[in-house]
This record gives C-alpha cells, structure tokens and sequence, in this order.
C-alpha cells in the first residue's frame, strides 16, 4: 500500500525527492533534474568526510571491488593518495574542507548522470557538485 497524502497516493519519484532533500546518506535514484537548496548545500559542505568514507568503502565492496580502487578513484578526482586521505579523516575535515585543498581533477566535469535524484553536470552550487562528483564515481 502506497502512503497516501490529502488522500492521493504519493508517487515513489515523489518520496525519493524528499529523501535525497532530508537525507542525502539515505537516498534513492531518481532519474529527474532537481536544482539544491540553500540549506542541502550547507548540509553537504558541513558533513565530516570522514563519516562519509566508510560508506562509501561498503558500496564499492557490495559491487565486488576493493577499498584500493576507491582510493584510485579518490585520488584521481581529488589528487589525494590514500595517505592523505585517511590523514584528512583523522583530522575530521568536512567536504567543505576536503574539496578546498583537493586539486579537482581538469576532466572532473565530463563526469554525468543522476546521483541522489541530481543530475551532477547540472548542479550549480560548486562544492555540491564535486560532493556528487565523488558519489557518481563511487556509485
């Protein structure tokens, strides 16, 4: 049975919106173009890198590769080798943080496709986009 909102079925594009909106680490596919508020993009530039990285290490080994090709990925995106990665995480830098002192890959805007309901190449606020830069790759 579908959730029903003022007695109409909400529509699962409908509740995978307001997922990506209020819970970025919770969120579903959604193959439509939604532009970033104010707040998510605060939300996104305070949350601790290091939080995040630990996710991101179960999501590649569910799809049958290694935390090391994570950290290629990483590292070609962001110039960090896996040293400084995981020094970053000690030092519970925020993605705000992270993406300031990372040398954004030149090709890093060729990376497209939906993430969280966002379709990356779109994304105006730049901190946000390179967030979801990093989870296009993961993804």
């Amino acid at each position: 049975m579908q959730p029903h909102h003022g007695g109409e079925p909400v529509k699962k594009h409908v509740v995978a919106k307001v997922l990506a909106l209020n819970y970025p680490d919770h969120c579903t596919h959604v193959e439509n173009h939604m532009t970033t508020t104010a707040k998510h993009d605060e939300r996104m530039a305070n949350m601790i890198f290091g939080t995040v990285y630990p996710m991101y290490v179960t999501k590649v080994e569910k799809k049958g590769r290694t935390q090391a090709e994570l950290d290629n990925v990483i590292e070609w995106l962001t110039g960090f080798n896996p040293a400084r990665v995981q020094q970053l995480i000690a030092e519970e830098v925020s993605f705000k943080t992270f993406f300031e002192q990372a040398t954004l890959n030149p090709n890093a805007h060729l990376i497209t496709g939906s993430i969280c309901g966002y379709k990356v190449q779109d994304i105006e606020n730049p901190l946000t986009q390179k967030v979801r830069y990093l989870d296009k790759l993961v993804d």
